[in-house]
């Protein structure tokens, strides 16, 4: 005789948790009571009586005690009365109840009335009434729809163990009767699932045996979905109903499934009866399959119930798992998917196995940080706070320190700077008992440069050209950046004329050109050239400067025989002592100052000896002769004792 029992049967997640509440409440010893029956299990409502936890119908009768709202809801009403009789309240309401009181309140008022599709005598119907703000209209078969007056406006709800087939029967009638109808399909995930589970093995099934109490909606509706499928199906409230003969232990193969409000102590008595039958202990067999969960483990399960709070998974042991939402890393889970969690606690007090996504997220962040951590690997990171002492990052979803001397290889004055910033960390030092870690920037930088300026030696070598950037200047020179390493122009080779400071030919940040003069590894030296990659200024000196042109220059060096000129940088010319003025100079300093611009002809040009002649008085002198009128004969006398001034003025005529 196969026994099979189906995947989701007994308590269900609201159930579940009102009974084990209710137990914990019983052990405290308090004063308490529940408003009506708990669930509809009477072994339930005997136990909870016998440890002084009794039902009361009324407010007055439940006066000074503690009173548990049973998971079916009630009104808003009847918690304040029961607040003003002195009662202190622990509200046991179903979560999808729950959220089926919140639409009725949002959704309703004087203008739109909200119909309930239920039995109108069920206690969750009653409690739902209480929350809207308009009329209330109660229908639970598509006749009564069909006969409800003509409405413009309606809201539409479900009580939450109705038959989703007939939930759709009476919608299509509300949609032909209503102008504006509003629908939400508030039946428990739980309840189609078990209603499906159940028609699905009544199908393939000589028997069935549905457990549960008679009163109770959820296992009336469970027994006539298995009745309509398999003829030979009973109802029983406890094992001791089933009868002896009820099946034919060498051929029948028998379902069991219990309702939402069924212990499972019940369930375990009933397949333990009729294990007994063939002197077999299914149940343990039953057990054997149930998976054996510890805090710490990950699982794979199904997604059975999806609430804004919380998401019930089946994991395959005898309670489903709860996942709050914010230990969820996917957010828009659905009805049916499979998801690998991690076991939190396999009992949080209530009943409930405790499941979490983030921390098996959390887990596999940490082994890849490790795994890094021991490939001295650079992880990626952003700046999340500044604190005492250094930067709070974030490193791929794990908390990390930064030291504020790790931070940079030199001193940060503001640390928050540091803060939403993408950066390259390595990590120096782990805690794995605490899971902490400690990190660098400052070495990520050291090895980056290192590592840089190993390569940009590779590529150098003497006499080539490189391109750079000019990255400071002193007084002597320029450093620039030649790949990760830095040359020095020296001020001698930045230009080829004389120059202050190297300001006057480069700029900081400046791109530039220079040629490699020499290398020295071991001092980890470059001397670079900037003025060899300009044009020589003696190499087109004679075309440039030819003899007998004048041309403007700068006196740049005083001497005994004379003064130097500057025609342009690196270009000097000899203004000798004698042709420095008209009249004959004792001293140089007396006709040409330093730094004073003249204006000189080119006497002759050398470029070999790197030599230019030039002359002051010959320009004078021309341009004394341009200024003498034109109808003044007279002989120019060149004579060391008179100046030419003296003999024009002597041989021209008075006039």
């Amino acid at each position: 005789m196969p026994i099979e029992v189906a995947a989701h049967a007994g308590f269900c997640m609201g159930v579940r948790r009102a009974v084990e509440a209710a137990s914990a409440v019983a052990d405290s010893g308090k004063p308490s009571c529940t408003l009506g029956e708990l669930i509809h299990n009477p072994q339930v409502v005997e136990m909870l009586r016998g440890r002084n936890v009794p039902p009361v119908s009324s407010v007055e009768e439940a006066a000074g005690r503690q009173v548990l709202i049973r998971s079916h809801g009630v009104a808003p009403d009847v918690i304040s009365d029961l607040r003003c009789a002195g009662c202190e309240v622990l509200d046991l309401t179903c979560p999808f109840v729950d959220k089926l009181h919140r639409i009725v309140a949002e959704g309703t008022g004087p203008e739109c009335p909200v119909i309930l599709v239920g039995e109108k005598e069920h206690p969750e119907v009653r409690g739902t009434a209480g929350w809207s703000k308009g009329e209330v209209y109660v229908v639970a078969t598509p006749e009564e729809a069909a006969q409800l007056p003509d409405l413009p406006k309606a809201l539409a709800v479900a009580q939450t163990t109705f038959p989703p087939e007939r939930w759709e029967a009476i919608t299509q009638v509300l949609e032909s009767r209503i102008g504006e109808l509003a629908k939400h399909n508030t039946i428990c995930s739980a309840t189609e699932t078990r209603q499906r589970e159940a028609k699905e093995l009544a199908q393939r099934m000589d028997a069935m045996i549905v457990i549960g109490g008679r009163n109770s909606a959820n296992t009336q509706k469970l027994y006539a979905a298995c009745k309509s499928r398999c003829p030979r199906t009973i109802l029983v409230e406890c094992a001791a109903e089933i009868p002896p003969a009820f099946a034919n232990i060498y051929s029948d193969k028998i379902g069991i499934t219990a309702g939402a409000s069924t212990p499972d102590g019940s369930l375990k008595e009933v397949v333990t009866r009729m294990t007994d039958i063939e002197n077999k202990d299914f149940m343990a067999e039953i057990e054997a399959t149930l998976v054996k969960i510890r805090p710490g483990q990950t699982v794979t399960g199904t997604v059975v119930q999806v609430t804004e709070d919380e998401v019930c998974v089946n994991i395959g042991y005898k309670a489903d798992g709860l996942i709050k939402r914010s230990d969820l890393t996917q957010q828009d889970v659905q009805l049916g998917d499979e998801i690998e969690v991690e076991v939190v606690k396999v009992n949080d007090g209530e009943g409930n196995v405790l499941l979490s996504q983030r921390n098996i997220v959390n887990r596999k962040a940490w082994e890849a940080l490790m795994a890094k951590y021991e490939a001295g690997e650079y992880v990626e990171a952003v700046g999340k706070e500044a604190v005492k002492g250094g930067l709070i990052a974030d490193v791929e979803g794990v908390r990390a320190f930064v030291p504020a001397s790790q931070l940079s290889q030199r001193y940060v004055e503001k640390i928050a700077d540091f803060v939403g910033k993408d950066m390259k960390l390595k990590i120096i030092e782990v805690d794995k008992q605490k899971k902490r870690i400690v990190a660098s920037r400052k070495a990520v930088m050291a090895e980056e440069s290192a590592a840089k300026k190993a390569a940009a030696w590779e590529n150098l070598e003497e006499g080539i050209v490189i391109h750079g950037i000019v990255r400071r200047l002193t007084d002597f020179g320029a450093f620039v950046d030649v790949g990760g390493v830095d040359g020095l122009i020296h001020i001698t080779d930045l230009s080829w004329g004389r120059i202050k400071h190297p300001s006057e030919v480069v700029k900081p940040n400046q791109e530039v050109d220079v040629k490699i003069l020499s290398l020295d590894k071991e001092r980890e030296r470059i001397q670079l050239g900037y003025k060899q990659l300009q044009a020589r200024p003696w190499d087109n000196a004679t075309e440039k400067y030819p003899e007998g042109s004048i041309v403007e220059g700068k006196a740049v060096r005083i001497t005994e025989f004379g003064a130097f000129v500057e025609l342009e940088p690196g270009l000097d010319g000899l203004v000798h002592i004698s042709q420095c003025a008209l009249n004959r100079v004792n001293k140089v300093e007396d006709a040409v100052k330093v730094g004073e611009i003249v204006r000189v002809k080119v006497l002759s040009v050398d470029p070999e000896k790197k030599r230019i002649s030039l002359s002051i008085r010959q320009v004078l002198e021309e341009e004394a002769f341009e200024e003498i009128p034109a109808e003044v004969e007279f002989e120019l006398v060149a004579s060391d004792e008179a100046p030419v001034e003296e003999v024009a003025a002597e041989e021209a005529p008075e006039a």
